[in-house]
């Protein structure tokens, strides 16, 4: 799970459709589109987007939900908790016993 998650956060445009989403979650492959061309210049295609998104999908990043015929896509931090608590707050394990 951890190499789908480095692959979805090494690109940078994967990167802002996070911040997007971190901004307001719950939005359509539309929304986040148009977001992505108005607010950071990118010129990227739906179908690219979508793959994108899906990315961030399989690395638990991003869930999606349907409503009627509209697909919205959610920021999930979950496995960004998982990963800092991996590192930066480590089991503490209790020291071992001398034999002797």
């Amino acid at each position: 799970m951890a190499d789908d998650l480095f692959k979805a956060l090494a690109d940078g445009t994967r990167r802002t459709i996070l911040d997007e989403l971190t901004e307001k979650s719950g939005q359509t492959l539309f929304e986040i589109c148009a977001r992505l061309s108005m607010k950071h210049g990118l010129g990227i295609s739906r179908q690219a987007v979508s793959q994108h998104l899906a990315v961030l999908e399989a690395a638990g990043l991003v869930e999606t939900r349907r409503e009627g015929r509209y697909k919205f896509h959610d920021l999930n931090v979950a496995p960004l908790r998982h990963i800092t608590e991996r590192w930066l707050h480590p089991p503490v394990h209790a020291p071992e016993k001398d034999p002797s």
